[in-house]
């Protein structure tokens, strides 16, 4: 780790080193994550701001809209920096419901890392993470031949680095025996402490967490004790619980999102609120 203007310094991505406080470009689209923003413009300027503070990590997926997040990516930021990664998801498709339905045949992942490629317009996709299980989390079975498919393609030189995502420890396992990954993204946040173990090995083993929905996702976080700390600091409870992940582990990179320029810098500055360990211990009570 280095250090960085930016709450919880960096940490080597392979061989990208990129800031702990990232951003996580979901809520660019529409309701549902469907569709175009109804403020197109300052989806543009929520993406500017976000680098222009010096964030070098954004999450995305071509699932997003469909299409519509990475295109607004693509007029944002391109030609784009050269120390940013934009790490992106396959796995899971749309439908005209708005569902997201599994797609990880073998013919799904090359159809949707050769659309990311095209809409994001670049010869290489810096991360792919594995989509696995469903819309209500991860479920067990093999992700072998999924994970294999990306790992030719990372051969073929179309992507550089790889992830799994909505997994068990048993697929984080799978994946790491068929080639190296490097990031791995679930659900994980103050309340939500399933992955605890599985954090702590991938930290061992130098390989990043990132945790979706860090403030509860549709639910969000609600706690006395969270409301208690956040008091005593004068900020509001979302940038305690941002806070907490930082010092939970070196290897947690935070992806919180926004549609918002306001709440990009909130959550930014929120994240580098200074825990005691005090607020610490009060704060792990939570989800334990």
């Amino acid at each position: 780790m280095t250090t960085t203007t930016l709450p919880g310094g960096t940490w080597l991505l392979g061989d990208r080193e990129v800031t702990r406080s990232g951003y996580g470009a979901m809520q660019l689209a529409g309701p549902g994550v469907m569709g175009p923003p109804a403020d197109r413009d300052g989806a543009l300027a929520v993406l500017r701001a976000a680098v222009e503070a010096g964030v070098t990590h954004i999450d995305t997926s071509g699932a997003y809209g469909p299409h519509v997040v990475n295109a607004l990516l693509r007029e944002a930021l391109h030609p784009y920096p050269r120390d940013l990664v934009i790490a992106t998801k396959v796995g899971a498709d749309r439908d005209a419901q708005g569902g997201w339905p599994t797609a990880r045949r073998p013919e799904d992942l090359r159809r949707q890392v050769r659309e990311n490629l095209d809409v994001l317009g670049v010869d290489v996709l810096d991360l792919v993470h594995l989509r696995a299980g469903d819309a209500t989390g991860p479920r067990p079975g093999s992700i072998a031949e999924a994970f294999g498919v990306l790992a030719e393609l990372q051969r073929d030189g179309l992507v550089r680095h790889l992830g799994v995502s909505n997994v068990t420890a048993e697929q984080v396992a799978e994946a790491r025996s068929t080639a190296p990954v490097v990031a791995v993204q679930n659900m994980y946040n103050l309340a939500a402490r399933h992955d605890d173990d599985l954090l702590d090995d991938l930290a061992r083993d130098g390989i990043a967490y990132t945790p979706f929905f860090p403030l509860g996702g549709f639910t969000p976080l609600q706690s006395a004790a969270l409301s208690r700390v956040a008091g005593r600091h004068g900020v509001r409870p979302a940038a305690v619980a941002l806070a907490w992940l930082l010092r939970r582990s070196p290897n947690v990179l935070l992806i919180p999102g926004t549609s918002s320029v306001a709440h990009l810098r909130e959550n930014i500055a929120g994240a580098g609120t200074e825990l005691s360990g005090e607020d610490v211990a009060e704060l792990d009570a939570i989800g334990r």
